[in-house]
Parts: C-alpha cells; structure tokens; sequence
C-alpha cells in the first residue's frame, strides 16, 4: 500500500513538474545557421511552437529593433504561409558602416493561406539579415503569435540581468565577434597571392618550351638535307655506272 501511493506521489509530481517547465520550453524563439556574426550577414531561424490544445498559430508578427536597425532583410519561402516586410522611417537617422540610414525594417508579418501550426507542431521562419551591427552583443525581437481562436500572445518582455526568465519572453539573436571572412577580405587575398605566385610559373614554362621547339626544327632540317644529299649521291652513283658501261 505504502509503495503504490510512494509511486502515484512521484508521478503526479513528476506531472507537475513537467506542466511547470513545459511554458518556459515553448516560447517563441531566434537563433542563427551558423554564426551571427557582427558587421556581416546571417541566416536566422524563429522557431515558433503551438501551446494551445484547441487552435491553430494562424499569424507571427515580428518587430524589429530600432535602436539596431537592418536594413536587408530576405524572408525564405515557407509552404502554407505569405510573408510581408514592412519598412519605415526612423525617427532619427543613424550612421550604419559609415552610411546615414533613415528607413530600416520595422516588422516582418508572416499569415497563414492553409491551417497554420496545428497542435502539436512547430514551424520555422527563416530569414537573411544584416549587415549585423557590431556595437551590440545582441538583438532583440519582439514577436506576435496570433491563433486560430483569435488569442494573442505577446512575446515582448525582455529579459533583466540577474532575474528570472519572464513569462513571456521575447527572442533574442547573440552575436559573435566579426572576423574578416564576413567581409571578404581574406578570401580576396588568398586569391590575389595565388594569382601572383602563378604568373611566374606560367612564364617560366613558356620559356622553356621556345629551346625545344628550335631544337625541333634544326633536326628536321638536317633530316631534310640528308635525305636530298643522299639522293643526289645515288643519282651520281647510276649515273657513273652508265657511262662506265658505254666506254
């Protein structure tokens, strides 16, 4: 008697537990293919999962920050879904890798044209973004996720350092530190080198080649006179023996 309620005790708390810590697992969030590294661009994926029993995700509306403005941004296609991306003004122009930028992405709104995220299922909204700032160790979205049955959640609370995580979270991208491949410079130098160390080689074996083919003709030449030499002689030789014959 003792161990079944001991066993049905532990379930139903392992139960709890799992009920707990399941919201904290099933926000709206972004992460990155790869590396997100500042001053280039990146491929960034906002995974959005269904909580709700009973409804479909039907929209996610995704802001973007301003204080950080991008001002490329590329959605991939996703079948079942439209994507719209909304520009605007900024309130104050700022300076982005040495340009003056006054209109940046705002917002990325994706709708669904089927069912949208059943229950039970998750999807993923890719996007190309950049270039990256570098004066920022992250970036954070606010998102929208909007069901069937017309609820909205708002994934729009940002995180306070040393306190726990909201309950309502909003997504945010880590950025790495910029390296030169994002920006092409080691690329273009390695094949800078490669060309110059090339150039000579290529030189080098065309001069080489000019002594073979002197070398070529001289003996074709020779082969040529020795052959008309020695016809000439045998000629001479029939012509001796006939007047040999004749005296």
């Amino acid at each position: 008697m003792k161990v079944s309620r001991i066993a049905a005790a532990s379930a139903l708390a392992g139960a709890t537990v799992l009920v707990l810590s399941g919201p904290a697992f099933a926000h709206v969030s972004v992460s990155a293919e790869g590396t997100a590294a500042k001053g280039g661009y990146a491929t960034v994926n906002f995974k959005v999962p269904n909580e709700r029993d009973n409804a479909s995700t039907t929209k996610l509306e995704v802001s973007f920050p301003t204080d950080h403005p991008l001002a490329s941004v590329m959605p991939e296609p996703v079948p079942g879904w439209t994507a719209k991306v909304t520009t605007s003004k900024l309130s104050t122009p700022v300076e982005l890798h040495g340009e003056k930028i006054s209109e940046a992405v705002s917002k990325v709104t994706w709708t669904a044209s089927g069912k949208g995220i059943e229950p039970g299922f998750f999807q993923k909204f890719p996007l190309s973004i950049g270039q990256l700032p570098e004066d920022t160790d992250e970036l954070v979205f606010k998102a929208l996720q909007t069901y069937s049955n017309k609820e909205v959640v708002r994934w729009i609370e940002v995180q306070e350092d040393g306190a726990e995580e909201p309950d309502n979270p909003a997504p945010v991208l880590a950025l790495s530190a910029a390296t030169e491949s994002h920006h092409g410079g080691s690329s273009s130098t390695e094949e800078t080198e490669a060309a110059a160390s090339a150039e000579p080689a290529a030189n080098t074996t065309t001069t080489a080649a000019e002594p073979t083919d002197s070398s070529d003709t001289t003996a074709r030449v020779m082969a040529v006179v020795g052959i008309v030499v020695g016809v000439a002689g045998v000629a001479f030789g029939v012509l001796a023996g006939r007047r040999r014959t004749t005296v």
